[in-house]
């Protein structure tokens, strides 16, 4: 039996404060509403959950009776409440429980930070951990077995890369898996070798991962779901409002529910499965969810991982990679087994978002997508409008550009890949193909809908570096490459939408969220300075003041 597209909790399953029954009357704040018509305001006001008053101090006067609660926001500033469109909630709580390998910028500290948990840990035990990228070592390389093998000879080892498209393991782990110089690389995967030995190296790129991981004692219900709370908790002290998470198992679905039912999470989720797989069959069978637990939890959409990343090299492109000519990357799903999967899903109204990253990639999803489309047209489709998604389309080719805004596509990208791969992208990719890379303006000149995430925990996941990215297109002390085309960046009304109306319509809201104005959901974002019109370096110094979901304040910074 189908599940009602309106999903409804029996009342009494979120905490009382939930939907703000009060009036809540903000003041003196330096609102940016997002609505063209009325941009700017100093007061707004909201009740049930939804604003009522958007306008003038003095025209708010009239709010602030009886029972009403009155904020004074003290000039700060107040934009509709951000969205990043594009992040992996549960690996951002595993982020802050395992071993975090973020911030090493030498081997030595990458191995500095490994040894000291293996002083820790009980011998044979596992030690894993995220976050290490070998952009900024001398030299650029990736660690080996070898390396670990030396601090870690009795623990099996498996460290993810910040991507997470690749990871580096030991002897110890390589032996548990009967991985050698003999096995052969799975489809969408790559073990790679010793050019003069044949040995393995301790490198798996994607799909070879799971050779190694499944060997892995798996974490319990319990510390996952802890992690998914982590991942919320320190989502909202951003500033986020909601977070869009890139795909999830049908186990972690249940688990998301549970954290709801018991009243746990403030946060919107809208959550998409992974495809092919277990999740993908049961929303394609049972239907969608949508606005469950009082608009916090929605479930309509399919996630496709296509290809690899760049960074480790396994994202698929069209010519070879320019420091690496022997390889072009490769593709991590069968195009056949995808195809029946889309035309089911715009039969069935589901949305289909797409990791697809390289421009051989990008293009294959684009015919793929275009395929579907005219196998089941409008007609024939439950939502006439499928809003189908690529996630991240980092590189494309100047003939597939234009083809989204032509499809209806949407690009969901994360501006900070761009700030971080500008140290190595113009050498995996040669000149020319720098001119497709990360082409947000170009892509919004097209007429495309650019929706903007953080890919959170392969970056920091913190929406001021996914602004200051997109306006500044340059890293966090001010550098960009040569040929880097600066031109690419947005101007600050168009990042700010990005991360409001750009998402919300990504996820059929922009009815109901994404900008200031009466009758849509009072979320609010409110930050320490103005965004708008602060110096480029000083939005990287920003902080947020107030979280604000469906008019409660579920952070406030003290």
């Amino acid at each position: 039996m189908k599940l009602t597209v309106l999903f409804l909790i029996a009342a009494g399953c979120l905490a009382s404060t939930a939907l703000y029954a009060e009036t809540t009357v903000f003041i003196n704040g330096n609102i940016y509403t997002g609505n063209m018509k009325a941009p700017h305001a100093e007061a707004l006001a909201s009740k049930d959950g939804r604003i009522i008053f958007v306008g003038s101090n003095a025209d708010a006067r009239k709010f602030q009776n009886g029972d009403a609660r009155v904020i004074d926001l003290e000039g700060k500033t107040v934009v509709p409440g951000l969205t990043d469109s594009h992040c992996h909630i549960f690996g951002i709580g595993e982020r802050e429980m395992n071993l975090n390998l973020e911030g090493a910028n030498t081997l030595e500290d990458f191995l500095a930070k490994v040894k000291e948990r293996v002083t820790k840990t009980e011998r044979g035990k596992w030690i894993t951990g995220r976050g290490w990228i070998e952009t900024f070592w001398q030299p650029p390389q990736f660690p080996t077995r070898g390396d670990l093998d030396k601090i870690a000879p009795d623990n099996p080892v498996f460290l993810t890369r910040a991507d997470g498209h690749a990871a580096i393991v030991n002897s110890a782990a390589l032996k548990i898996a009967s991985i050698d110089k003999n096995t052969a690389n799975p489809f969408g995967g790559e073990i790679l070798k010793d050019k003069q030995t044949g040995e393995p190296t301790g490198m798996l790129l994607d799909h070879a991962q799971e050779l190694v991981a499944k060997n892995i004692p798996q974490p319990t219900d319990t510390e996952r779901e802890e992690a998914f709370l982590l991942g919320v908790k320190r989502e909202i002290d951003l500033g986020w409002c909601e977070i869009q998470n890139a795909g999830s198992e049908l186990a972690d679905v249940e688990r998301i529910r549970h954290s709801f039912e018991a009243g746990k999470v403030k946060l919107r989720v809208y959550n998409a499965v992974y495809a092919p797989g277990p999740g993908a069959t049961a929303l394609l069978h049972d239907g969608m969810t949508l606005n469950g637990y009082e608009h916090r939890f929605t479930q309509r959409t399919l996630k496709v991982v296509f290809d690899g990343a760049l960074g480790s090299r396994g994202a698929a492109l069209l010519e070879p990679y320019a420091d690496a000519p022997e390889t072009s990357g490769y593709l991590t799903q069968k195009e056949s087994e995808l195809q029946p999967i889309f035309e089911e899903a715009l039969r069935q109204g589901i949305q289909v978002e797409t990791h697809a990253i390289g421009d051989r990639a990008n293009r294959i999803i684009l015919d793929l997508y275009e395929r579907a489309m005219k196998s089941v047209p409008p007609e024939k489709r439950k939502i006439r409008e499928p809003r189908w998604r690529v996630e991240h389309a980092q590189i494309l080719s100047a003939q597939d550009l234009p083809r989204f805004a032509k499809l209806g596509v949407i690009a969901s990208m994360q501006p900070s890949h761009a700030i971080s791969d500008l140290f190595f992208a113009p050498s995996r990719l040669g000149k020319d193909r720098l001119a497709g890379a990360y082409a947000w303006q170009s892509l919004l000149k097209s007429g495309a809908i650019v929706a903007g995430g953080s890919d959170a925990p392969v970056e920091r996941g913190e929406p001021m570096i996914e602004f200051y990215a997109a306006v500044a297109r340059k890293s966090v002390k001010g550098f960009s490459a040569d040929g880097w085309h600066p031109e690419q960046a947005v101007a600050r009304e168009q990042a700010l939408k990005m991360f409001t109306l750009g998402s919300a319509f990504a996820a059929f809201e922009e009815q109901e969220k994404g900008s200031i104005e009466v009758g849509k959901l009072a979320d609010l974002t409110v930050l320490s300075k103005d965004i708008m019109k602060i110096p480029e370096p000083e939005i990287l110094t920003t902080t947020c003041a107030m979280t604000v979901v469906g008019g409660e304040i579920v952070f406030e910074r003290k």
